[in-house]
């Protein structure tokens, strides 16, 4: 028997306790990257070492993400959130104590293995907490944390490092993730989900893992090894492909799946999860490439740069409440299509970036861009969970969180490739077009030459601004690409079929 909804504190309380974990996962995988070099420097490793730290917990936590759905039939939604938060704990201060760069690596694993199940559940749980008519309102305070976070994590990342101890940003998360747990204990007792004695399907737990793992792990490591130049990088890509493919061919067929692929039998669902993992890969492409074009070609600082992106949390924060608490009255394809109108223009008003631009003209697409992320996370997630049986939502929010986050991955991969590939063919152009000593040619050296730079002095400012154009130029057709993909994904949403309340669905195809 389904629990009835909570009201009153209880619902206050258990709300903000599963933010606060959300909260705080979603935090940790972005806060120890500003903070890399200090890290690495004062563990006596290169910086390149000093990766792994962020890759070990990325590579862990892709795994564990999509095995939440099969471990909480197996010992409980509430029980494996509480545990996971308190292991999240354990981990996080065994982070901030480690001696050394290989201890801190495994730490970290460890760290990302146990926060998988942290996000999906957190999702699921708010749903089952809140009655019918106000699941829109928990969605959206879900999703104020998701957005927000991210943003948080560099700006104390880099104020942490610079005025405290680097193992800090992990130590902050005990007192957040104590109290999470402890409240969520509390308030949840008697509400446990049902639980099944599953077997291990280990043949689909292996090819899971080392699918899963081979891939992110391309991911993270391809653009540092040059990618397919590299034995290692094709190694990895063989094995992500022979082991995933395998895997979606035994778990079709497995009757105790560590998956649940029949989910995207759910025409809903699909819809769903294509619109937000695509959306989301290049939005989090995004995300990566702004702050690093603004700190490598014009001269922001870490603080500087995060401050620039920050806007984009704003109106997010504003709208958020606004959209949940009227979601029951709206059709969520309209606020989608809203959601990716504004991507796709925030994009294209980015391809018009310039070495002289302001800190206005970074800032002011950001703060409109809110608009389309507080119209994102909680329309698109109430879509794919539509259809979704209660018994089957933390299946279907592990698989559709897991998709999301890999997408990221690949988001952030092939933007910043991108980058660097177009960058080359136009600083190959730039350069030719200097060299072949044309009127703007001679008109840039006489100004140099006025200003009484020595023919090496000119030389070596001229390859830095043609550097600085090229990638400036690489980024903007990067945001372009991206703001095309917006488009094309505006006719997809609207295959998913009301209405898109979550009273429960029979979870059958639809």
């Amino acid at each position: 028997m389904t629990p009835p909804p909570l009201t009153g504190a209880r619902l206050v309380w258990i709300t903000l306790a599963l933010s606060l974990a959300t909260f705080m996962q979603v935090l940790d995988t972005t806060i120890a990257n500003v903070a890399l070099p200090t890290i690495a420097g004062n563990l006596g490793a290169a910086t390149s070492q000093g990766t792994w730290v962020i890759t070990s917990f990325g590579v862990a936590n892709a795994i564990a993400v999509p095995l939440t759905g099969w471990l909480a039939k197996r010992v409980g939604e509430v029980r494996l959130f509480v545990a996971s938060t308190v292991l999240f704990v354990l981990a996080s201060w065994l982070c901030g104590l480690a001696p050394n760069l290989p201890l801190l690596i495994a730490f970290r694993i460890l760290q990302g293995a146990v926060a998988g199940p942290l996000i999906p559940l957190s999702q699921s749980l708010l749903l089952a907490c809140y009655p019918p008519e106000k699941k829109g309102m928990a969605l959206a305070l879900w999703a104020m944390t998701v957005i927000v976070a991210p943003i948080f994590g560099p700006l104390l990342g880099g104020w942490i490092s610079d005025n405290w101890h680097w193992a800090w940003i992990f130590f902050i998360n005990i007192p957040v993730g104590l109290f999470a747990a402890a409240v969520a204990r509390r308030e949840l007792q008697g509400r446990e989900s049902e639980i099944k004695a599953l077997p291990i399907d280990r043949v689909g737990l292996t090819l899971l893992v080392l699918g899963v793992g081979a891939l992110q792990l391309m991911l993270d490591k391809g653009k540092e090894l040059d990618w397919f130049h590299s034995s290692e990088v094709v190694m990895m890509a063989i094995v992500a492909v022979v082991a995933l493919t395998y895997l979606v061919i035994w778990e079709l067929g497995e009757e105790h799946p560590i998956i649940d692929l029949s989910l995207f039998r759910i025409r809903n669902f699909t819809v769903g999860v294509i619109c937000i993992s695509l959306g989301y890969m290049m939005y989090f492409g995004g995300v990566v490439l702004l702050p690093l074009m603004l700190q490598t070609q014009l001269g922001y600082t870490a603080t500087w740069a995060g401050i620039a992106s920050a806007p984009v949390g704003i109106l997010p924060v504003l709208l958020s409440p606004i959209i949940g608490k009227n979601a029951h009255r709206l059709d969520m394809r309209w606020l989608v299509t809203v959601s990716l109108s504004v991507f796709a223009l925030c994009f294209f008003w980015r391809t018009h970036f310039s070495p002289q631009m302001d800190l206005a003209y970074v800032i002011w697409p950001q703060f409109v861009q809110g608009i389309g992320l507080a119209c994102f996370f909680m329309p698109l997630t109430t879509i794919t969970l539509s259809r979704v049986a209660p018994n089957r939502v933390a299946s279907a929010s592990s698989l559709s969180n897991f998709l999301r986050i890999l997408a990221g991955s690949i988001g952030a991969s092939v933007s910043t490739t991108l980058w660097d590939t177009r960058e080359a063919v136009h600083h190959t152009q730039l350069t030719a077009a200097i060299d072949s000593g044309g009127s703007v040619a001679q008109q840039w050296f006489g100004l140099l030459g006025q200003a009484g730079l020595s023919a090496g002095q000119q030389a070596a400012l001229t390859a830095r601004e043609i550097t600085t154009q090229g990638y400036v130029l690489a980024s903007n057709e990067v945001f372009w690409g991206a703001g095309c993909l917006f488009v094309l994904l505006l006719g997809l949403i609207w295959f998913a079929k009301p209405p898109f309340g979550h009273s429960g669905g029979d979870g059958g195809a639809h």
